[in-house]
């Protein structure tokens, strides 16, 4: 039933004759950017609503005093109600509420503003809102014709109404159809008549701002005593003929009344600069005019200033940018070494070699041999101080050194060699020991020694297993003697043997040389380390060991 009444209301097929769009409001105001007007025409909300919208607006919303006033103005004193852009969203009323579950035909209920007639209780139905002369808001059904409505109309702007002239008055056309010439401000495709000299200007944008202003399609200039003939600049007339002119710096424009740069429409790539009534282009720095004066080539920075860079230069668009060889970095605009020591792992100390960086430690202390990155601590003397925490009073003492225990904090030397790790001889060195072998021993291992085989030569070898000065032991007790490798065994099972057989050998040549004729050599031994060779007689048989003959 509602959507029948509705399709009745706009004329859209029920066999009634549609209701005729009324031509013009019966009055209007215009503000800055909104404009009123009244319509007096019997017609429902929905009737109301389609001729407001035909005109580009819509019912008119009352969010604040002023719009009151203008609605007060547009009355002028006559009787009757008229629709407002208020109709109840909700299936029923809310007394409570400021709009009392009303909405705005804009689709929102934002307001600071109501002025309700007498109270009403809780209704039902579809109701929307009219307005009376006293200016109160009163409650209706939406199919029932109202004496007529309310239209409001918005805009992005508008143009001034021109300055009175003596001898030409104005006539003003809105575009939702309102005439009169007592607007104070006009919307966007509004119409000036001037009939005194045959002139019709239109509202619409103009000019570089693109802001709203008086024009018409034909160039040139018009009375200059109506607005100062449309011009931007100054305003002339020679010969009865009015021209327009614009200050130094600016030209005037294609439609003969606006004044624009030289530059405005310049086809310079990057900057362009006024000359007088003409431009110039200008490039950014880095750059350098084309031959076609308006666009801009890159200078080649790096081609035509030597040595711009301390090592590599590369040109870029419009400037250059200075780049270091492999192994440098770019540090405060100057070429670098790169350091290898930020990533390195060392303990304490760092510093870069060629292809890589060493670590090294502080005094009183030496690179672990067996992890180059740790230090340890190290003494070169008997004895040297302790490293004690003072928070947990613990110290510390150099890999071969031991605290003393007479609380003076002093690390002394391990006398290694008092605790026979070495086979022969042995020295003592601080925080490490050197083993030394007998003539005809060389070193076997760490502690041990194996004889020379003749062939080897003589002499005595001896193996230092102490750091130098800088080189701790690796650990802080003595080592223990090691097991032989089988190899080693074997070999030392297989000299044992060959010295036995040498042995025997000698003692079976010993015992013949006892027993031999007169004039043959005889040995006599005077001790175990020296020997005494003579030739001397024998009588008969054999001498006794050691007697004179």
């Amino acid at each position: 039933m509602r959507l029948l009444l509705l399709l009745a209301g706009l004329g859209l097929g029920l066999g009634g004759d549609p209701q005729p769009e009324p031509a013009a409001p019966s009055g209007a105001q215009c503000l800055e950017h909104d404009c009123f007007g009244v319509f007096w025409a019997a017609r429902s909300f929905a009737e109301a609503s389609a001729a407001c919208e035909g005109g580009g607006g819509h019912l008119m919303t009352v969010r604040s005093t002023v719009a009151e006033d203008a609605i007060a103005l547009l009355l002028q004193n006559r009787s009757g109600r008229l629709w407002l852009g208020l109709r109840l969203a909700l299936p029923c009323t809310e007394p409570s509420r400021r709009l009392r579950g009303f909405q705005w035909v804009t689709g929102d209920r934002r307001t600071d503003y109501s002025n309700w007639g007498a109270p009403s209780g809780r209704r039902c139905g579809e109701r929307c809102v009219t307005v009376s002369r006293e200016l109160r808001w009163e409650e209706r059904p939406c199919q029932a014709p109202a004496d007529g409505f309310l239209c409001e109309y918005n805009y992005g702007g508008s143009c001034p109404r021109l300055p009175p002239a003596e001898g030409l008055p104005v006539t003003y056309t809105t575009p939702f159809g309102a005439r009169g010439g007592d607007f104070q401000a006009l919307p966007p495709r509004s119409t000036a008549s001037i009939p005194a000299v045959g002139l019709e200007l239109r509202c619409s944008e103009e000019g570089e701002s693109g802001g709203l202003r008086w024009g018409r399609a034909a160039p040139g200039a018009w009375p200059c005593r109506l607005a100062n003939g449309g011009c931007e600049g100054a305003c002339g007339e020679e010969g009865g003929r009015p021209r327009c002119s614009c200050p130094d710096g600016k030209v005037l424009a294609l439609d003969g009344r606006g004044c624009s740069s030289p530059c405005a429409g310049a086809p310079c790539q990057h900057h362009c600069v006024v000359n007088g009534s003409t431009f110039l282009c200008m490039c950014e720095s880095g750059y350098r005019l084309a031959a076609d004066g308006s666009s801009c080539e890159d200078d080649d920075d790096c081609a035509m200033l030597p040595r711009l860079c301390e090592q590599v230069c590369v040109n870029t668009e419009g400037g250059f940018e200075c780049r270091c060889h492999r192994g440098y970095e770019m540090l405060e605009g100057r070429c670098r070494p790169i350091s290898r020591c930020y990533e390195a792992p060392c303990e304490q100390r760092c510093e870069d070699v060629p292809g890589g960086y060493r670590c090294s430690c502080f005094p009183g202390y030496a690179v672990d041999p067996r992890a180059p990155a740790r230090c340890l601590l190290h003494c070169n003397r008997s004895q040297c101080p302790a490293e004690c925490d003072p928070h947990t009073l613990s110290c510390e003492c150099p890999e071969g050194f031991l605290l003393n225990d007479d609380g003076r904090q002093v690390c002394v030397d391990i006398d290694e060699c008092d605790m026979n790790f070495c086979q022969h001889n042995c020295t003592n060195r601080p925080g490490s020991y050197e083993c030394h072998c007998y003539a005809g021993y060389q070193i076997l291992d760490r502690n041990h020694c194996i004889k020379i085989q003749e062939e080897d030569g003589e002499g005595a070898y001896s193996g230092d297993f102490g750091p130098g000065p800088q080189t701790p032991i690796p650990s802080r007790t003595p080592p223990k003697a090691e097991h032989f490798h089988p190899g080693a065994l074997v070999g030392i099972a297989m000299g044992a043997l060959s010295a036995a057989l040498a042995l025997l050998a000698l003692g079976y040549h010993l015992a013949k040389k006892r027993c031999r004729p007169p004039a043959t050599m005889d040995y006599k031994c005077n001790g175990p380390h020296e020997k005494e060779m003579g030739l001397q007689p024998v009588a008969s048989g054999c001498a006794a060991s050691g007697q004179k003959l």
